[in-house]
Parts: structure tokens; sequence; C-alpha cells
């Protein structure tokens, strides 16, 4: 009866893992390892986010009229790498709710 009720809960858990995706900022950026962040690390992030928001201001205080094509496509360029380096600053995990309710799950049965 217990081998029953396991496996069927197994296969709950399952579903509702697959059913609720996982969100992280490193699935585009590829796989960083993070540490525990220290004061030195957020000062160092509001450094560079600082010097991203300044430049992005100088791009969109630009006149972009006299610009040649090739000239554009560099700041279009630019910007969308100054984009991808800002959204590295923010390098926070996200777990569903289904992933939380398995490591529980997981926890409960390994410490009975």
């Amino acid at each position: 009866m217990f081998i029953k009720n396991l496996f069927k809960l197994i296969v709950l858990s399952l579903f509702i893992v697959l059913a609720m995706p996982l969100r992280s900022s490193a699935m585009g950026a590829g796989v960083t390892t993070t540490t525990i962040a220290s004061p030195s690390d957020s000062a160092t992030d509001s450094k560079v986010a600082a010097q991203i928001i300044s430049r992005v201001n100088e791009i969109q205080a630009m006149d972009k009229t006299n610009l040649t094509a090739g000239e554009k496509k560099a700041l279009r360029k630019e910007l969308m790498g100054l984009k991808k380096q800002a959204d590295g600053l923010d390098s926070k995990v996200y777990l569903s709710v289904g992933a939380i309710i398995i490591i529980i799950l997981l926890l409960i049965l390994i410490l009975r």
C-alpha cells in the first residue's frame, strides 16, 4: 500500500515540475557559478550599472540623423550588448512552486 501511494506521489510531483517552467537569468548567458554576494560585489555591480546607464543616455542624446546605416547598426549592436550586460548583473535563480514541493518531499523521504 505504501509503495502505491509513493508511486502516485512521485507521478504527481513529476507532473507538477514539468508543468511549471523554471526561469533563470543564467539561461541565456550560459552557466555561471555564483557565490554569496558580498558588499563589494553589489558596489561593483552598481558602478557597472551606472556606467551602462550613462552610456545609454549618451546614445539617446546623440543626433542620429547624420549617421550612416553602418554606424546606426553599430549603435544598435552596442545597445543590445549593454542590455545583455545589464541583464547579467541580476544573477538570481528562480524556482517554481513545483520544484520547491519536490525538494521538500525529497527531504522528508530522506530524513525519515
